[in-house]
């Protein structure tokens, strides 16, 4: 039992002990105010007993997903550290290498090479001669 049960319980003896009258209002007020304790002090129980368990539950909880979290960053950080170089491979790859263009005029296939791509310069066709990057009328 808790302090409050105990002190209530107390309180009740003392009751019981002083032989109230039930015909008095006063001993009448004396008993209702210490069953109206009694029932409050027994809710508190109550809620301190649900209390208690849910707070081991989210402990529970919250035990769980460390675990989980510390499962998947593992397993995130392995994964990261294979994709670096990968990637990094992979940059190296599309950077050094030539890209492919389609004539917007005839169609054709066209390797260009990014690091000699400027797009403020004119660039004619090798097949037909016109700009393979016409400038786009203004749009109001």
């Amino acid at each position: 039992m808790s302090k409050l049960t105990d002190k209530i319980s107390y309180l009740q003896g003392l009751a019981d002990g002083m032989k109230l009258n039930p015909e008095k209002e006063s001993h009448r007020l004396i008993q209702g105010i210490l069953e109206v304790l009694g029932e409050v002090g027994d809710s508190f129980e109550a809620l301190a007993e649900s209390h208690e368990e849910l707070s081991e539950y989210v402990e529970s909880i919250d035990e769980d997903l460390a675990d989980l979290e510390a499962n998947l960053y593992d397993d995130e950080d392995e994964d990261y550290a294979g994709d670096e170089e990968e990637d990094t491979e992979g940059e190296d790859e599309a950077m050094g290498g030539s890209l492919t263009y389609t004539c917007p005029h005839c169609q054709a296939e066209i390797e260009l090479d990014p690091e000699d791509l400027d797009l403020e310069e004119d660039h004619p066709c090798p097949h037909c001669g016109k700009e393979l990057f016409p400038e786009l009328p203004d749009e109001d």
